[in-house]
C-alpha cells in the first residue's frame, strides 16, 4: 500500500505501521512513501539544479559579505562576527602549531577561554584551516554561512524527495522554507552554528531507514557506526540545535503512533540496540571534547541568559531582513537582529493552521501541527509578552527551564523547531495540488493553492544582509610592531575588550596571535558557582576606562583607585597598555596617565604604556603632584 492510498482511505493496518518510517526534521518526523525511483542519470541532473539554485540564492542573501570580505562587516551581527571570526582564526593557528584547539589564553589572558564552551564549530574550523590561513577569516565565516545555508535547503530538499514526496516541485518548496526561513536568514548575519544545519536531515534519514531495516531487536553495527559519526559530528557543528533537533523528533515520533501505540513500541524496541551502540560509538568519539566542555578549564555549569522568549507578535510579523520587512515593517520585539528566531508572517500562519484543518486526516500533518504548536508555545518563554508588555500568563517553559541543559537554550530558538515541521505541510499540500493538476488541468483548487503559498512566502523572500565598512586595524598590529614590546606578558587595551566592542580579537588575528589579550568576548565561568557569563569578570580597571569612554569625563582617581589598577596589571600580568584611536580618547589617555602616573609614547597610531617593569616592581610611577 503507497502513502498516498493509506491517507485517502485510512485503512493503516498495524504491520503496515511497522514498515511506515519516521523521519525526524528539526521539528519532527516524517512518513516514508514507497515510491518509483526516477533514472538515476535524471535524478541526479535535477537534484545538481536545486543544488545550484539553493547556493544562487544563498551567495546573494550574503553577496555584501562575498563583494567585500577584506573590511566588510554584517552590521545586524553587533560584534558576533568579530567573535566567530577569531574562533576560526584561532582554531586555524592551533591547528597549524599543533597547539590543543580546546583551550586558549590567547583571550581572557591569563585565565583563557574553554573553547569547547563556546559553540567553536571544530566540524567546520578545523578542516577549514586552510581556507582560513590562506584567505582569513572572514571567507571562512562567510563561506561556512553560505554553505550553511544553501547545505541546509539541498539536504531537506534531497530527504522530502525520497521519503516524503513524490512531487520534486513540492520537495524544493519544502527544501527552500528549512533553507531560507526567516530565522536561518536572521542567524546569517552572525550565528553559524544555527544556519550550518544540513547534517539534521541526514540523521533523520538514516533513522527512517533504520526503521524501514528494523526486522529484529539486534544492534545493526553499520547503522550504529554511521548514526554515531554523524552525531559526534554534529556535536562538533552545533550541540545546541542538536538538542533542539532530538526533543523535537521524539515528539513528532510520539503523535505519529499515538493512535497504534503498539506499532510504536514495536519499531521502538527494534532499533532500540542499534541506538545504545550509535550512543556508545558517539560518546567514544566526543568523549574527551565533552569532558574538557565540562569539566575542562573555564567550563562553567550554566549561564543565566535572562528573559529570551519569543514575543507573541514575532511570530505573526515579517522579518526586518524580508520583502515583507521593507513594505511593512512591525514594533521591534526580536531579543536582537540575530534573533528573529519566529517571525513567519500572518500570512504564513494562517495558511499553515488552513491546511492543517484540510489535511487533519495524515498523521504527518497532525505530527507536523504538534510540533509547530509545541515547541511555538515553549519558544514564548516563562512569562506571555505582547509588545514587549508582560502579560503575566506563565507559560511551559517556566518549569522546563529548570531542567539541566535545557537551561542553557536561549527560549527563542526553540520556534525554530517549527521551521521543518511548517516545510512538511507545505510540501504535502502541494504535492495534492500538483497530483490534482496532473489528473486535471482545469481544476481550480491547484490554482489556489499555489496562489495562497505564493502570496504566505512572498513576503518573506530575504534581502541582502546589510553590510558595513568596519574601522582598519590599527598599523601597530596590522605590521607587527607589537612584537617589539611584549615578552611573557598581555597586550591590556584601553580599555580592555569585551561583548559591547570586541575589536580587539580582530586585531590580534591580524597581528597574527603574537601576544594575549587581557579581556575578549566569550562566554566563561564567574566565581566559585562557575555560573556563566558573557565576556571576563569584572575588573575595577575595566570598570573605571568603560566609564571615562562612556561618559567622556576623567574619573576621580586616588591611591586606592591606582592600587586597584596595580593589582589588575599584575593579575594581566601587563606588559603593554595600548591606545589605538577610539570615541574619547583624548579623555581616556589622560585617565590612564592620571593612574600610572607617567605620559605614553606615541608609536605609529596608537599611544603606548609601558608597564611590564611597574608591575614586576610593584610601584605605580609618579603621582600627578610629584610624589
Amino acid at each position: 500500500m503507497t502513502r498516498a492510498q493509506d491517507v485517502e482511505t485510512g485503512a493503516e493496518t498495524e504491520s503496515a505501521e511497522v514498515a511506515v518510517a519516521t523521519e525526524a526534521t528539526a521539528a519532527g518526523v516524517l512518513t516514508s512513501p514507497a515510491r518509483t525511483r526516477l533514472p538515476r542519470l535524471r535524478a541526479g541532473g535535477a537534484d545538481l539544479l536545486v543544488g545550484l539554485g539553493y547556493l544562487a540564492l544563498a551567495a546573494a542573501v550574503l553577496s555584501g559579505q562575498w563583494r567585500d570580505t577584506d573590511s566588510g562587516y554584517l552590521i545586524k551581527s553587533g560584534q558576533d562576527q568579530t567573535m566567530w571570526e577569531w574562533f576560526f582564526a584561532v582554531t586555524a593557528h592551533s591547528v597549524a602549531n599543533s597547539q590543543n584547539p580546546l583551550g586558549t589564553d590567547l583571550q581572557n589572558f591569563p585565565a583563557g577561554v574553554n573553547m569547547m564552551a563556546n559553540t567553536a564549530m571544530f566540524g567546520v574550523g578545523v578542516p577549514l584551516t586552510p581556507v582560513t590561513l590562506l584567505f582569513g577569516p572572514t571567507v571562512t565565516f562567510v563561506l561556512v554561512l553560505t554553505i550553511g545555508l544553501a547545505g541546509t535547503a539541498f539536504a531537506w530538499y534531497h530527504l522530502f524527495s525520497r521519503e516524503l514526496v513524490r512531487s520534486r516541485v513540492a520537495a524544493v518548496i519544502g527544501g527552500l522554507f528549512c533553507g531560507f526561513a526567516p530565522g536561518m536568514i536572521s542567524h546569517a548575519n552572525a550565528h553559524p552554528n544555527f544556519v550550518v544545519l544540513l547534517l539534521l536531515p541526514i540523521i533523520a534519514g538514516l533513522l527512517i531507514r533504520m526503521t524501514r531495516r528494523a526486522a529484529q531487536p539486534r544492534p545493526r553495527v553499520r547503522d550504529a557506526v554511521i548514526l554515531g559519526l554523524l552525531v559526534a559530528m554534529q556535536i562538533a557543528l552545533g550541540e545546541e540545535p542538536l538538542l533542539i533537533f532530538a526533543l523535537a523528533f521524539g515528539l513528532f515520533a510520539l503523535v505519529y503512533y499515538l493512535h497504534a501505540p503498539r506499532a510504536g513500541l514495536r519499531v521502538a524496541r527494534m532499533i532500540a540496540p542499534t541506538l545504545v551502540l550509535s550512543a556508545v560509538i558517539t560518546l567514544a568519539l566526543a568523549e574527551i571534547p565533552l569532558w574538557w566542555q565540562f569539566f575542562g578549564p573555564q567550563s562553567y555549569r550554566s549561564i543565566d541568559h535572562g528573559p529570551m522568549g519569543n514575543d507573541l507578535e514575532a511570530l505573526v510579523q515579517f522579518p526586518s531582513e524580508s520583502l515583507g520587512g521593507v513594505f511593512a515593517p512591525g514594533q521591534n520585539v526580536a531579543i536582537n537582529p540575530t534573533e528573529q528566531n519566529a517571525y513567519f508572517g500572518w500570512p504564513l500562519l494562517l495558511l499553515v493552521v488552513f491546511t492543517v484543518g484540510l489535511l487533519w486526516r495524515d498523521r504527518v500533518v497532525r505530527a507536523a501541527a504538534v510540533v509547530i504548536a509545541v515547541f511555538g508555545v515553549l519558544s514564548l518563554g516563562a512569562v506571555a509578552t505582547i509588545g514587549k508588555r508582560p502579560t503575566g500568563i506563565a507559560l511551559p517553559w517556566r518549569w522546563a527551564e529548570q531542567v539541566p541543559l535545557l537551561n542553557t537554550v536561549l527560549e527563542s530558538r526553540l520556534s525554530m523547531a517549527a521551521i521543518p515541521a511548517i516545510a512538511i505541510v507545505l510540501a504535502l499540500a502541494s504535492e495534492r495540488a500538483v497530483r490534482t493538476w496532473t489528473l486535471s488541468a482545469v481544476d481550480w483548487k491547484p490554482l489556489a493553492w499555489f496562489g495562497a503559498l505564493a502570496c504566505a512566502l512572498l513576503p518573506l523572500i530575504p534581502t541582502i544582509l546589510p553590510v558595513v565598512e568596519r574601522t582598519p586595524t590599527p598599523d601597530f598590529f596590522a605590521d607587527g610592531t607589537v612584537r617589539r614590546y611584549v615578552g611573557d606578558g598581555s597586550v591590556v587595551l584601553v580599555p580592555p575588550p569585551r561583548p559591547p566592542d570586541a575589536r580587539g580579537l580582530r586585531w590580534q588575528a591580524d597581528a597574527d596571535f603574537s601576544f594575549p589579550l587581557a579581556g575578549g568576548y566569550f562566554v566563561g565561568p564567574t566565581g566559585m558557582t562557575k555560573k556563566g557569563i558573557y565576556g571576563p569578570e569584572a575588573r575595577p580597571t575595566t570598570a573605571l576606562l568603560v566609564q571615562a569612554q562612556d561618559t567622556g569625563v576623567v574619573p576621580r582617581i586616588d591611591a586606592d583607585v591606582r592600587a586597584r589598577a596595580l593589582d589588575d596589571l599584575r593579575f594581566w600580568r601587563a606588559d603593554v597598555l595600548v591606545l589605538p584611536a577610539t570615541r574619547n580618547g583624548e579623555v581616556l589617555r589622560e585617565t590612564v596617565t592620571q593612574l600610572l602616573g607617567f605620559t605614553p609614547t606615541r608609536v605609529e597610531d596608537v599611544w603606548l604604556w609601558d608597564v611590564h617593569t611597574l608591575r614586576a616592581s610593584g610601584a605605580v610611577g609618579i603621582t600627578p603632584d610629584g610624589s
